[in-house]
């Protein structure tokens, strides 16, 4: 029955080594106590304690005081519990969770190490496998949103992508200014604005007609700059970045760090997750910058 505990490595597993001593305690102890009381109930009770007053069926209950040596014990359980699950775990010593923590931050150390200076080809291979991996299964392999089941990537990053979100309003990234209301101009001022952003906010920086891009930017002033500021950058984190639009860093440092709750569901942070690292996040919002959105379009 207990031909296991031989299998287990004592000197050089801390952990395994209490955990087979506190069995032996209990085991030690359960044997104790349940001989103690077989051994109390053949005895004839004398006890003068007073006798509550609630009875069951004409059978009463002592009113004893809690043995001592029981609520020691459960003192001591107690602030045994406490250290151990704020302070003790993995008491410092082996575990196998501690050993493959370890090895998983080796390997991204050396992974962010290798990539680090990564060119754009690399970027762009590595993104496509992390985009098909991580984001197929709801935009589709070619990112176009399998109709409506997610976001259209081939409509973001340029001039028709802020159209639709003036169009149909912009939530679930959590900025300080809130939900972006859908319908806050009629089409040709989003157009307008659309063109502003792009030709002079955005790094990406796609030319338009200059009297277009001068109305835009008279209606951003009156209808945006509110919430994203008269320069477009958000007013330091309250509101998207809309210099970065259009770019691999919006995706990278916005999407995928703050996750996006939308009208057809939602995708969860990539960061708070762990389920990508920084270099990560840059390969795939490269590949759906350079694939998928192409600002120069």
């Amino acid at each position: 029955m207990l031909g296991f505990l031989g299998k287990i490595d004592f000197g050089s597993d801390l952990v395994a080594l209490l955990g087979g001593l506190g069995f032996f305690v209990v085991v030690v102890a359960t044997a104790y106590v349940a001989g103690l009381y077989m051994k109390k109930m053949k005895e004839k009770s004398t006890s003068g304690a007073p006798l509550a007053e609630e009875n069951w069926d004409g059978i009463g209950e002592y009113k004893n005081d809690v043995p001592t040596g029981w609520f020691v014990v459960y003192f001591i359980l107690i602030v045994w519990a406490g250290w151990y699950w704020l302070a003790g775990y993995p008491l410092n010593a082996y575990s196998q969770i501690g050993e493959y923590n370890d090895e998983v931050r080796a390997h991204n150390s050396k992974f962010e190490a290798k990539y680090s200076n990564a060119d754009h080809a690399t970027l762009k291979a590595m993104g496509e496998s992390i985009f098909l991996a991580q984001c197929a299964q709801c935009h589709g392999q070619t990112g176009d949103g399998m109709n409506g089941k997610a976001a259209d990537l081939s409509k973001w990053g340029n001039e028709e992508g802020i159209m639709a979100t003036i169009k149909n309003g912009a939530k679930g990234l959590g900025f300080p200014m809130g939900e972006m209301p859908a319908g806050l101009v009629d089409e040709a001022t989003a157009k307008k604005i659309a063109t502003y952003v792009m030709a002079e906010v955005s790094t990406a920086k796609k030319a338009g007609d200059a009297a277009v891009v001068a109305e835009g930017k008279a209606a951003f002033a009156a209808s945006c700059a509110s919430c994203h500021g008269e320069d477009g950058k958000g007013m330091n984190g309250m509101a998207p970045d809309l210099s970065t639009y259009g770019t691999p860093k919006f995706i990278a440092e916005t999407v995928l760090v703050k996750g996006k709750k939308g009208h057809i569901g939602n995708m969860p942070s990539f960061e708070k997750s762990g389920l990508l690292n920084k270099t990560q996040f840059v390969a795939v919002a490269t590949y759906i910058n350079s694939e998928m959105s192409n600002p120069k379009k």
